[in-house]
């Protein structure tokens, strides 16, 4: 059962808890996992008995980061047998990389959406500048710091 005291301790150690799990999980999933394990401790038959608290919450967030952590690898591990059970009848299919995916992730939106178009829509610099209005230039600035960042992230 929740305390009236348990709030009061959560606000006292939320940025705590989020600076932990960002340092597990990154800064995007973070809040996900201090939610997570927060809900679950509160719901917890044990949560009577914890002297505690704020020890029981930092075990917590750390258990929920190693699941999301295990759960994010099945998940690229099905995604990754999925590409190759694609590849094999389809011959022409582009072989898609966790690792290039991960290098095209760490673009800018910019540099995604242009990469986006230039490579696997295969539109020319014009059709990109007309369809994001922007100049054919942008577009090329765009492709020439993508292309940098790529090379730098994968070689």
């Amino acid at each position: 059962m929740v305390r009236s005291d348990d709030g009061e301790l959560y606000r006292k150690h939320a940025d705590d808890l989020v600076s932990l799990a960002t340092a597990l999980v990154g800064p995007s999933a973070a809040p996900d996992v201090v939610a997570a394990a927060v809900a679950r401790t509160l719901a917890s038959r044990q949560w009577d008995e914890v002297e505690n608290r704020y020890a029981y919450w930092v075990r917590a967030v750390v258990n929920e980061a190693r699941s999301s952590h295990r759960s994010t690898l099945r998940r690229l591990s099905r995604e990754e047998a999925v590409t190759r059970q694609d590849e094999r009848f389809v011959e022409d299919a582009p072989r898609l990389h966790p690792e290039v995916l991960r290098a095209v992730a760490g673009l800018s939106l910019q540099q995604r959406t242009v990469t986006y178009l230039a490579y696997w829509q295969d539109l020319p610099a014009s059709e990109i500048a007309e369809t994001l209005a922007i100049s054919e230039g942008a577009v090329r600035r765009h492709l020439a710091r993508a292309r940098s960042k790529l090379r730098r992230s994968l070689s």
